[in-house]
């Protein structure tokens, strides 16, 4: 039996891939998370200890507070699910309970999209459209602020897109 990669197995916890997102666009602490999340502080550490486990997350800044020292981490910069070659149904699983808790926060009123397909297109038209979804997500991630920035809004965005087998497993 093969040990699956511990990265993978990092992300493959629905409130590690918001605590990601959410420290994405600036440092945040364990009390910081659990507040945003609606988790205990015990529970926001754990999943923090195995992100930075991973190397997913890295210490931004320790600060006194409170008479007692405060970990701010960020995430680490690049891509780490979308380089992703093998298969991985345990990611994919954790990316579809996320997607689910999402769509039951979905603002009725904003406007949004769903796509699902599964299409045959040629190669060149593949990598160009693969190219062009990185870069928007490379977009959405730059312009990303802390959560509940005053004039900003909260999205959710769970993107797979990749090439299907046309053997049978």
């Amino acid at each position: 039996m093969t040990e699956t990669d511990p990265v993978l197995r990092a992300l493959a916890h629905p409130l590690r891939l918001r605590m990601l997102s959410l420290m994405w666009p600036g440092p945040m602490s364990a009390a910081e998370l659990a507040r945003e999340l609606e988790v205990s502080h015990a529970l926001a550490s754990q999943h923090l200890r195995r992100l930075d486990g991973a190397g997913l997350v890295e210490l931004a800044e320790e600060r006194t507070r409170r008479g007692g020292r405060e970990r701010r981490y960020r995430t680490v910069r690049g891509t780490p699910l979308s380089d992703r070659r093998e298969a991985d149904p345990l990611l994919a699983e954790t990316m579809g309970l996320t997607l689910r808790e999402r769509a039951a926060r979905r603002a009725p009123e904003s406007e949004g999209v769903t796509v699902d397909a599964e299409l045959w297109v040629d190669p060149e038209t593949w990598q160009d459209v693969r190219s062009r979804l990185a870069a928007l997500a490379l977009e959405l991630h730059a312009a990303a602020r802390p959560a509940r920035t005053p004039g900003t809004e909260p999205v959710g965005v769970s993107l797979m897109a990749f090439p299907l087998r046309t053997d049978e497993p």
